[in-house]
């Protein structure tokens, strides 16, 4: 038997132009922008050793990729801007802070996608692993775009791209992979906006293939017409992996064989833990009608614990990857055009009896 309560939270609904979707987002959120700004300051220099004028001039490296891929994302990032009261820059450095800080530290963590014959729907699911001073960050926005699909979003305030899914049934999952390969091309959440604003599979695929992407991650793509994939991508080489039996996952890692040859990474210790795991546990679904609760009791699993998939803080500084916790739970049915996520770690409202 499982237990399921949800809370509830509040969607931000946007539309009009660019900058106007960037105005509200940043008007309306100010308080939690300016709480993302504060958190990656303080990163930045804990960790990474940047200023936060140091990151701003790392992050303006990216504007002339950003301006050649999609001009619209520098004009809400202006939008959010004026509308949160900072600089231009402030937004855009929030917009590239993976490519600033995950040499030294991961986010993503476990995702996984189910289809047939596995399952009789399309779902996609992800532990979001971070700090737990963005908790007080996330919105789900809503954005309506002319001659796009409607996106739904879960991200950080401030931040134009992150893990969603939209209304043609493409929903994307982020994992992080820590490496120094860095290149001044597009960022990966702007990499994750475009996936969102595709009429399918194939046009999200393109969006990040090719090595356009500024560094290395994980893009867990996957469409309502059964069709999943991992692109594991970065600046010098790009690889699929295609689903086996209906299941794909990813955590933390880079899985595929040429990006290992291609991409030097610090691997997080647990992540080959999380994915050997998480692949037992979705052999262990039987059923083909299964539902939102059942996968985010997937995402409650606390072997290892606290560095399991549903993660917990630790105070032991074994490594510069300690500190991480589950921020955000995520699951999609991609069928149905269903989201459904939990603030925090998903054992808090997922309980198992015996």
């Amino acid at each position: 038997m499982t237990e399921f309560f949800p809370k509830e939270n509040t969607i931000l609904r946007l539309s009009g132009t660019p900058y106007q979707i960037g105005y509200k987002h940043g008007s309306t959120m100010k308080e939690k922008v300016h709480n993302s700004l504060e958190t990656y300051e303080k990163m930045f220099r804990e960790i990474s050793g940047y200023s936060w004028k140091e990151a701003c001039e790392k992050a303006l490296l990216h504007l002339t990729a950003i301006e050649e891929y999609n001009l619209n994302y520098i004009k809400e990032m202006e939008g959010i801007a004026d509308g949160a009261n900072v600089r231009f820059e402030d937004i855009l450095t929030l917009n590239t802070r993976s490519e600033i800080a995950l040499i030294d530290s991961p986010d993503g963590c476990t995702s996984f996608a189910l289809t047939k014959p596995k399952t009789s729907k399309t779902w996609l699911a992800q532990n979001w692993d971070w700090k737990g001073e963005q908790i007080d960050s996330l919105v789900h926005l809503e954005i309506q775009q002319r001659n796009l699909p409607t996106i739904q979003i879960i991200t950080e305030a401030g931040i134009i791209g992150k893990i969603g899914c939209n209304s043609e049934g493409i929903g994307v999952c982020l994992n992080a992979l820590v490496t120094n390969t860095w290149q001044a091309r597009v960022p990966i959440h702007l990499g994750l906006r475009s996936v969102l604003e595709s009429e399918s599979i194939e046009r999200a695929i393109s969006k990040v293939d090719n090595n356009q992407m500024a560094s290395p991650a994980n893009f867990l793509i996957a469409s309502r017409t059964g069709q999943t994939v991992n692109m594991e991508v970065s600046p010098v080489y790009t690889e699929q992996i295609q689903a086996k039996n209906g299941a794909l996952i990813h955590t933390n890692h880079i899985c595929a064989e040429g990006m290992k040859r291609k991409v030097r990474e610090d691997v997080v210790s647990d992540s080959y833990d999380r994915l050997t795991k998480i692949d037992e546990k979705t052999k262990t679904l039987t059923k083909k009608d299964i539902e939102a609760k059942d996968l985010f009791n997937l995402l409650s699993n606390h072997e290892n614990y606290p560095y399991s998939i549903c993660r917990h803080p630790s105070d032991e500084k074994v490594s510069k990857f300690s500190g991480m916790e589950t921020v955000f739970s995520i699951v999609m049915d991609l069928t149905d055009n269903k989201l459904t996520w939990i603030k925090g770690k998903p054992c808090e409202f997922v309980t198992q009896s015996p």
